[in-house]
């Protein structure tokens, strides 16, 4: 069983006890969340594709951890002018584990 999810603006297809990484949450780790933006359910072959969500479906989650990603180095040149600019930067990112998926 499976279903496709929306998560913060992304679209994921999870599993249970299935552990993911989804963008920053506001929620504590250990506890306990709700994703009602279900798309599609995948139920020992029988799909159900929602218009857009599924009616009724839902996934829970547990809260992990909060990491984050690897470093994205941001270089700009500008040849002969002596402009030279290094950045970088880190996506935040929570993991989470399906615990249950409700057709």
């Amino acid at each position: 069983m499976y279903a496709i999810v929306d998560i913060a603006g992304k679209q994921y297809r999870v599993g249970e006890k299935e552990k993911i990484y989804v963008p920053r949450l506001d929620a504590e780790v250990g506890k306990k969340v709700k994703f009602g933006d279900v798309l599609l359910v995948n139920k020992d072959g029988s799909v159900s594709v929602g218009t857009p969500m599924v009616k009724g479906a839902s996934v829970d989650a547990k809260v992990l951890d909060h990491v984050q990603g690897d470093k994205v180095v941001v270089f700009k040149k500008k040849r002969r002018k002596g402009y030279r600019v290094k950045n970088g930067h880190r996506q935040p990112y929570t993991q989470v584990e399906i615990t249950k998926i409700k057709a």
